[in-house]
């Protein structure tokens, strides 16, 4: 048996994917020490994990209230900066945290900047967990990076002084300032199939790709069910990250299928819908169990997050992606370029334009077989286990 550090940023869409291999890894026999934060405390102990909370937030998000799709590069650079700063304290009060305990090998969330750092100053084997497992030559480009800007901004000095001062303390090299918030581990699990990634050579040999990270979280399953039963149900999610970047899409969602002969299933993550006129085949809460609600849906309209975007193809669920940021547009775009979504462009979009995309993936098959494609190659890759089963090979090799 070993002993494993886990650490994670905050995030539903960077902790679920991991509780199914923290499952499978206590399963077999592994003692898993999670690190993350109070609002996941409950699901991270139910996979058998020892919760222990991070004391500070490691990267810093803007509230989902305040969350702009439009934020700007200069913005995001100015958010890690302030995080950077931060860091070398960070560091140092969380060594001393574990200093009386000995790990076999650590597993982080590959948006953790400080994972690798860590696991270099404790001598110990890394695993990443890549939620978002687009590499960064894939994602800078759909989100305009200006790489003049970043040479220019003062987050170079910063992160050039954080180099520095881990060398001279620890004897470390770090990660590039961009490849922080895209961690590689000695060895890397990607929740996805080598089919859905549009560049697999940009994948070396230590990434695994296992499919999404499927597994039943044992949630409260408090919903009117009884209201779905023998009817068409299209479901409207945004995910919790950018559910409150643009309160209009809500009045637009509403008015193309208001009073339809359908219910329609919506979640709105912190948003106060108070204001809103909701119209009665509508059931808006602020969480719902996505997969007990996937196996009613017909059609779905995403944000085409990893973790929402996988569970509509797992359950062949016919979707429109609407992308806000970070990952969502690689996601959209991908599944739109494979034949299994239409993409639409949120500062564009009309009743009609809804109105039409989720009609046309909902009659049209040809999103449906694509969706089946997709699905199969998410089969064959083999999900939680065979992520286990890749870490205990990497421990074999290493004699851990």
């Amino acid at each position: 048996m070993s002993k494993v550090l886990f650490l994670n940023v905050r995030g539903h869409g960077h902790v679920n994917p991991t509780l199914g291999l923290v499952s499978e890894l206590i399963k077999n026999g592994e003692e898993v020490i999670y690190y993350s934060y109070d609002e996941f405390k409950e699901r991270i102990e139910k996979t058998g994990a020892t919760y222990k909370e991070l004391k500070a937030d490691v990267f810093k998000r803007p509230n989902p209230g305040v969350t702009n799709k439009h934020k700007s590069i200069e913005q995001m650079l100015n958010l890690i900066n302030t995080t950077l700063q931060s860091s070398e304290s960070f560091i140092k009060d969380f060594l001393e945290e574990i200093s009386d305990t000995h790990f076999d090998y650590m597993v982080y969330g590959a948006s953790f900047p400080y994972g690798k750092i860590i696991a270099q100053i404790l001598g110990i084997p890394s695993v990443s967990s890549f939620a978002i497992f687009a590499t960064p030559k894939e994602l800078i480009p759909d989100n305009k990076f200006d790489k003049g800007l970043l040479k220019d901004h003062p987050v170079m000095d910063t992160y050039n002084k954080f180099a520095t001062n881990l060398k001279n303390t620890y004897g470390i090299t770090i990660p590039s300032l961009i490849e922080l918030f895209f961690n590689k581990g000695d060895l890397n699990i990607a929740y996805t199939s080598e089919y859905f990634v549009a560049h697999p050579e940009y994948y070396d040999d230590t990434f695994r790709f296992i499919g999404p990270p499927i597994y039943d979280r044992k949630e409260d399953l408090d919903f009117p069910f009884d209201k779905l039963e023998g009817k068409k149900v299209i479901y409207i999610s945004l995910g919790t990250v950018f559910s409150a970047a643009d309160l209009k899409v809500y009045d637009l969602f509403f008015e193309a299928f208001g009073n339809i002969d359908a219910v329609v299933v919506m979640t709105a993550y912190n948003v106060d819908t108070s204001n809103f006129s909701i119209p009665d085949n509508f059931i808006v809460k602020n969480y719902v169990p996505q997969s007990a609600i996937l196996k009613y849906t017909n059609v779905a309209i995403t944000h085409a997050g990893m973790n929402s975007t996988s569970d509509l193809i797992y359950n062949n669920v016919p979707f429109v992606a609407i992308p806000f940021g970070a990952d969502q547009p690689y996601m959209a775009s991908r599944a739109a370029e494979l034949g299994a979504a239409i993409k639409l462009d949120v500062d564009k979009l009309s009743v009609e334009d809804l109105k039409k995309a989720v009609n046309k993936v909902l009659i049209d098959p040809s999103y449906y077989e694509n969706i089946k494609k997709i699905s199969q190659s998410f089969e064959h890759s083999g999900g939680y286990r065979k992520a286990a089963e890749e870490i205990f090979k990497f421990k074999q090799k290493l004699a851990v």
